[in-house]
């Protein structure tokens, strides 16, 4: 299933999802508690069979009123707000840490980098990159965002069930002169505006092989990024199972898997994003997230 966030053309933003026939239809009509994505990841995320009726209703429509027009509502982000920080995974293809390792060196690097970002406003498709007059170096990372769909501790992927609620495109933006500045990663991913994430969610039955897909990054048509998720390092069981070991993983939180190779930083003449630029990241089976710089 494709779950989205849509703004409605009286203006309400409200939690969706889309039917077989590609009408869609407001999660409210199915729960009316569900005032948001959030809600709805919680709900859905910790009761399969709940999960489970609202794909057999999906497929005759009867309990819900008159769906969208997809034509007719516009896409936002598809989850407005976070269960706290996006938990963010450093240097998880080793073309990244290749092409980085003139900046700060990961080539031995023995355990996976974690790092949170803040996320006050999340962009969608179509929403524009904030220009800050104090960023000159901003940068794009495509990554493969992971909705945790149940609370988490211990997990163990040869016995538990996936805890995933669904997957997502990604795009953790960076300005990478503020995080020289303060020698740390937090607040020059954290900015306002430098988290974009949609067009949907989508579970994992509908994704395919998450470990098997094409992830590509472009910058006015010009391919900047482009690998396959089989090339990342740690994979999303292992991801879940090392932070639960360590801390409790609630329903909702968001964890970005790390970016490829192909950012500017990596460049010997780096080609940071500026005013004007259409920067798309895809992602195979999950879609494509669109946006413009200023």
């Amino acid at each position: 299933m494709r779950f989205y966030t849509i703004c409605t053309p009286d203006g309400r933003k409200v939690p969706a999802v889309q039917g077989p026939e590609g009408s869609i239809y407001a999660l409210q009509d199915f729960f009316a508690s569900c005032t948001d994505m959030l809600d709805a990841v919680r709900t859905l995320g910790a009761d399969p069979e709940r999960l489970q009726e609202l794909r057999n209703n999906l497929q005759s429509p009867v309990t819900f009123t008159s769906p969208f027009d997809p034509a007719s509502v516009r896409i936002l982000a598809p989850m407005q707000r976070t269960e706290g920080d996006i938990v963010c995974v450093g240097l998880n293809y080793r073309s990244h840490i290749d092409e980085t390792a003139h900046v700060e060196d990961f080539t031995n690097k023995e355990a996976t980098v974690y790092f949170a970002k803040r996320a006050d406003s999340i962009l969608g498709p179509g929403d524009r990159i904030p220009d800050y007059d104090f960023v000159d170096q901003l940068d794009y990372e495509v990554e493969l965002g992971v909705i945790l769909g149940r609370d988490v501790r211990g997990y163990d992927p040869d016995r538990d069930p996936n805890p995933v609620f669904g997957y997502t495109v990604f795009n953790d933006l960076s300005a990478r002169n503020l995080q020289f500045l303060h020698k740390q990663w937090f607040i020059g991913k954290s900015l306002d505006g430098y988290t974009a994430m949609g067009p949907c969610i989508v579970t994992a039955d509908e994704a395919g092989n998450i470990d098997d897909l094409r992830i590509a990054c472009s910058v006015n048509e010009e391919i900047r990024q482009e690998a396959s998720t089989r090339q990342m390092i740690t994979r999303v069981p292992e991801l879940i199972r090392e932070l639960s070991k360590y801390m409790t993983l609630r329903a909702g939180t968001v964890i970005a898997t790390g970016t490829p190779g192909g950012v500017a930083l990596g460049m010997e003449h780096p080609r940071y994003l500026k005013s004007g630029d259409r920067v798309v990241c895809e992602i195979e089976g999950i879609g494509k997230l669109e946006n413009l710089v200023g």
